[in-house]
């Protein structure tokens, strides 16, 4: 399935697994309208119930993205920020909230926000010639789509400090030694490799991956007798599912488990 309503995002699904790819060339800058379009492209993908797990990508050769358009910020204020910022926010709550697995496929330069959104994925792959960076505090300014956040959690307190006091580039290499990538690989094996992944993923049960997410992503942020009590939650409601049913009885039965549809999951 392809999604042609798009000027700067090339979206389309195919056999459980969702594409968003940044298209704006030369350097895929965000201005407005790419911002509104992202947020359009993770609702349809998450409603769209063939689609398993969604990947954020670049159809550009050599540039993920460049960022936000700077041209923008000139003269837009502390009100004009705040607006940018909490629409940004609000993409940030769809990806962690969302039920299905996002993964990033990120190559060449890769910085500012269309970077951010990749540090609200589940698991970052990256291609070995990827510049990574965030180097807001070069124009006196931070990651506004909640990178401070993630990198917080992603990297630990000290070493995202230091990512972001610097604001520089680092490598592909660099950047999973320091846990902001997970797993790097030959820029013509990128989208293959992601693309296996994300069929794999597509074949999961969907209820299992949406309980995994919640468990881990808000789970971690919480308590840990919290965190049991999400967990306890979520284990309680997966054993009232269809798919959990199939699941036990196709491996009695030694069998492949054929799944149902989330809606249609509830005993």
């Amino acid at each position: 399935m392809s999604h042609d309503t798009y000027e700067f995002l090339k979206v389309t699904s195919a056999d459980g697994v969702g594409w968003i790819e940044y298209n704006r060339p030369p350097i895929n800058t965000f201005n407005h309208a790419m911002l509104h379009e992202m947020r359009a492209a993770l609702d349809a993908l998450i409603a769209d119930e063939a689609t398993r797990v969604v990947v954020i990508a670049s159809a550009l050769e050599k540039h993920f993205s460049a960022g936000a358009e700077l041209q923008l910020f000139e003269g837009i204020g502390r009100e004009g920020m705040r607006d940018w910022a909490e629409y940004c926010h609000g993409i940030v709550r769809v990806l962690r909230g969302s039920p299905k697995p996002f993964l990033a496929a990120i190559h060449g330069l890769a910085v500012g926000g269309g970077l951010e959104m990749t540090f609200h994925c589940d698991l970052r792959f990256a291609a070995d010639d990827a510049r990574i960076g965030s180097p807001e505090v070069n124009i006196n300014y931070l990651p506004p789509i909640a990178g401070t956040q993630a990198l917080a959690r992603l990297m630990g307190r000290s070493r995202a400090l230091d990512y972001l006091f610097r604001g520089e580039l680092i490598s592909a290499e660099e950047a999973r030694d320091a846990g902001l990538v997970d797993f790097v690989c030959p820029p013509g094996k990128l989208r293959d490799e992601v693309g296996a992944y994300a069929a794999m993923l597509a074949t999961k049960p969907p209820e299992a991956l949406a309980a995994i997410r919640r468990c881990v992503i808000d789970g971690g942020a919480r308590s840990f007798d919290e965190g049991l009590a999400l967990e306890l939650e979520h284990v309680s409601d997966l054993a009232a599912t269809r798919n959990f049913e199939e699941g036990v009885r196709a491996f009695l039965e030694r069998r492949a488990p054929v799944w149902g549809r989330s809606a249609d999951n509830e005993t």
